[in-house]
């Protein structure tokens, strides 16, 4: 019982928030958004966050060859889509990260530069995230002369500084020295065992700039293709919710989910949207709609990795010690 305890408080936490939600709404109001929703839109959203799936996968796979780590794309695909599945059933919306790591390990003896691909795509992929989001607000101030959001703006442009200054110290053969030299002096000594394998893994993205710009054009597409997903669902309660905004929030939301107090970003979610989209006048009911259909858009497309998963797990014990055959 003892070791399930942080995720049933974590479940108790985003249930908690749902209720909190709704009772600042008109749930009347919540309901009958969700039962006329056009579901051929619906069906269109969970088509394009498979699209979205795969593009971040290809994203990984653009990656791990820069390192010269050849994989077939499709057991990329696999790991992703296990990944996914476990972000919806782990707190921080990075428990699906370790997932892909270990599933890489399988397939590779390289550990140290399964993990650096990792790290490195969803860092990549939280900068593409909020570079988007500062240029986003930009153009609304722009637009709008809502000079209030001028601090939407400010947040992801100094959230993408501080992300990309992270990258830079990654890819530093010099500024990793320097991390080296305080891990041995000081009293994070223990995590130089990690840290030393993983830092030598970095250096073989020194110099790859092409692979890199290419990530970053690929990620480019999945924010795209996710805040698509986005708009179709909006589209499906009725609409209201322009692209620009889409873009602006999507990436925010992604940043708060992050914070590991809920499970899969339950709840997080139905605060977040809500919070958001009410600074640009979006109903707070809509909001919570569509937080609720991209939750379950998310969760219905991550089931192929729980399939996926258990498949790893019978194959596993059917025969001990076995390669892993992840051919699809």
């Amino acid at each position: 019982m003892r070791k399930h305890i942080g995720t049933i408080v974590k479940l108790v936490i985003g249930l908690g928030l749902i209720a909190f939600v709704l009772t600042r709404l008109d749930f009347a109001s919540v309901s009958a958004k969700l039962t006329s929703a056009n579901m051929w839109l619906v069906g269109l959203g969970l088509l394009l966050f498979w699209l979205a799936m795969t593009i971040n996968a290809v994203k990984w796979w653009v990656l791990l060859r820069a390192q010269d780590i050849e994989i077939p794309f499709i057991a990329l695909l696999e790991y992703t889509f296990v990944g996914f599945f476990f972000n919806n059933v782990l707190p921080a919306n990075i428990g699906g990260d370790v997932m892909r790591g270990w599933g890489l390990a399988r397939y590779t003896d390289r550990t140290a530069a399964a993990a650096a691909s990792v790290v490195l795509d969803r860092l990549i992929g939280l900068s593409t995230y909020m570079i988007v989001a500062a240029i986003a607000s930009v153009i609304t101030v722009v637009l709008t002369g809502r000079q209030d959001l001028q601090i939407l703006a400010w947040a992801s442009g100094g959230m993408a500084t501080v992300l990309l200054m992270l990258g830079v110290v990654l890819l530093s053969r010099r500024l990793r020295s320097v991390l080296d030299h305080l891990l041995t002096t000081s009293f994070l000594r223990p995590l130089l065992a990690y840290w030393q394998p993983l830092s030598q893994a970095f250096e073989a993205y020194r110099f790859k700039y092409r692979a890199l710009l290419v990530a970053f054009g690929v990620a480019l597409l999945g924010i795209t293709s996710t805040s698509l997903v986005n708009y179709v669902l909006s589209e499906s309660l009725g609409g209201g919710i322009s692209l620009l905004h889409i873009f602006l929030f999507n990436p925010l939301i992604a940043l708060v989910l992050i914070v590991p107090i809920s499970i899969g970003g339950l709840g997080l979610n139905q605060v977040a949207y809500p919070f958001f989209y009410r600074l640009v006048g979006v109903p707070e009911a809509h909001a919570f709609g569509l937080s609720l259909f991209v939750q379950a858009v998310q969760i219905v497309c991550s089931l192929p990795g729980a399939l996926l998963w258990l498949r790893w797990r019978r194959r596993d014990q059917a025969a001990p010690g076995r390669e892993p055959d992840h051919a699809v």
